[in-house]
């Protein structure tokens, strides 16, 4: 698995168009047949920033995932002044060279220890 997060700076004033952005990028990805694993928009209390959790099942997923939604992830940029990406796992080639391109930030941490378990979920969950 290959995971992604982006950290987003929103202008002043700028809130409620960058919501309604955000509702269509959530629109279209649901309608995408190569869903990402993870796709969670987080703002701050303050409204001031944003962060996205995005999940892929390899590097190349997330590339894919700009292409399907690239007009509408470019309108994003009307109303943020910071976009910084941190990979977590090792980037492709063509997925390094695309963020370099746009002359986007981005920081890599490579997986060190973890838990090694499996998480069950139950299928009810007592009321």
């Amino acid at each position: 698995m290959f995971e992604a997060s982006a950290r987003l700076k929103i202008r002043d004033g700028e809130l409620d168009a960058f919501k309604q952005q955000v509702a269509e990028i959530v629109r279209l990805t649901n309608e995408n047949d190569t869903k990402p694993l993870r796709y969670d928009w987080f703002i701050s209390g303050d409204g001031t920033e944003c962060e996205v959790r995005e999940a892929y099942t390899d590097a190349d997923g997330l590339l894919a995932q700009q292409r399907y939604l690239g007009p509408a992830k470019a309108k994003i940029f009307d109303f943020v002044d910071e976009h910084k990406m941190t990979f977590y796992g090792e980037p492709s080639p063509a997925l390094a060279g695309a963020m370099k391109a746009m002359g986007v930030d981005f920081k890599q941490f490579s997986f060190f220890e973890g838990l090694d378990a499996q998480v069950e979920v139950p299928e009810e969950v007592p009321a």
